[in-house]
């Protein structure tokens, strides 16, 4: 779960982490009240920023200097209601200004492939680490993190030693450091990035921006954490889903996906996509449905539900391979399902099985024959079936 702005900077005053003060606000009557509050601390001036879950907002206009009241209620104006990459700005963060002397960049990531974590820092903050990363990679460390000892003193001073801060800082960075390892640790994230931390006019280290990641797989351990979910804006499907315990994520094609094990789902989607590139209209996969060992009546009932309450899927493949549970259970899972939805059930069904007691399994589809079901022996039949099926929707 990615975090908001002002979301992550409260977490990091939480934890220790030098921040400026901030404000959230929905309206331009909001934004104005929480300048003049926080203005007063910093000569008047505050930054109105755009608060969505995407980078570049500064050069899209969602960033702007104030310097009196007026000019806040003017950038509010502009900013709410902007669109940035898709994404529409439905609050602002008023933060107070801040005397830059020189700005910086940190992160620590979880490194997936090398399974462990990686810290990355440089002197040169606030512009696109990625650019920076491609022109310049000399200019950024990247130091590997031992996920049993995390960033402790010795660990900070290789970071900052690396990335060659000045020595009038590197103590202080290295201070700010480990309370960003603690965020990162002790709220269970997989990202925690810093563009810019700056250093102030008064030789203050100062975490100017804040983007953190959570890891949902860890969302037992907080509790907490599902106050910051952004429910208004999530995808109605996906929330029903995560509801119901199903791993499901919307895409935007036409032939929607049901399978057990994300493995199985993801080469369902590449089959899907190429069988569509030779079929009219060229339907693509409509989503990403894992339902995991157990496809009992109420899973798959579950399943169904929320992928035919999707407008925009016109057929439906349900991919199988029987393992602990047998063909023959997913089988009287998928007609105990139709018979649960009865009239909401109005698309097409592809079934594939294949694995343990298959033959049995399609057996009782067979014999069900219900008239929304077809069987197919093979993934890449069941797949240009479903394709075509869309695709004369």
């Amino acid at each position: 779960m990615d975090l908001f702005e002002y979301q992550a900077r409260d977490v990091f005053e939480k934890h220790g982490v030098p921040v400026l003060d901030g404000a959230v606000a929905e309206t331009v009557e909001d934004a104005k009240a929480a300048a003049e509050t926080i203005g007063a601390k910093s000569g008047g001036v505050v930054v109105v920023k755009a608060q969505v879950k995407t980078g570049g907002r500064g050069k899209a206009g969602g960033v702007k200097v104030a310097k009196s009241p007026e000019e806040v209620e003017a950038a509010a104006q502009a900013i709410l209601g902007m669109d940035i990459k898709g994404h529409t700005v439905h609050r602002v963060m008023i933060a107070q200004g801040a005397q830059i002397a020189e700005e910086y960049y940190f992160s620590v990531l979880l490194d997936r492939a090398n399974r462990s974590y990686l810290a990355m820092a440089s002197k040169e903050g606030g512009m696109e680490i990625e650019q920076l990363a491609v022109e310049r990679p000399e200019a950024l460390a990247k130091v590997a993190v031992d996920p049993i000892v995390g960033i402790d003193a010795a660990k900070a001073k290789e970071i900052v030693d690396a990335a060659g801060f000045e020595e009038d800082v590197k103590g202080k960075i290295a201070d700010v450091i480990q309370q960003l390892w603690t965020v990162y640790r002790d709220e269970d994230a997989t990202l925690v990035e810093v563009n810019p931390l700056i250093k102030t006019q008064d030789g203050d280290i100062v975490a100017l921006d804040a983007k953190v990641t959570l890891d949902d797989n860890a969302a037992f351990r907080h509790p907490d954490h599902a106050t910051l979910e952004d429910k208004a804006s999530a995808d109605p499907l996906e929330a029903e889903a995560k509801a119901k315990g199903l791993n499901y994520v919307k895409l935007d094609g036409s032939v929607g996906i049901i399978g057990n094990g994300a493995g199985l789902v993801m080469s369902t989607l590449d089959v899907v996509a190429y069988a569509g590139e030779s079929v009219e209209g060229h339907p693509k996969p409509a989503n990403f449905l894992d339902i995991g060992g157990g496809a009992s009546a109420e899973v798959m009932a579950n399943g169904l539900h929320v992928i035919l309450g999707d407008e925009q899927v016109k057929s439906v493949f349900v991919n199988v391979f029987g393992g602990i549970t047998a063909c023959d259970a997913v089988a009287n899972g998928i007609v105990g399902a139709l018979g649960a939805l009865g009239d909401q059930a109005t698309k097409p069904l592809v079934v594939r099985l294949d694995g343990n007691n298959v033959e049995e399994g399609r057996r009782i589809l067979a014999e069900a024959a219900h008239p929304l079901v077809s069987i197919e022996e093979t993934m890449d039949g069941a797949a240009r079936k479903a394709a075509e099926l869309a695709a004369s929707k």
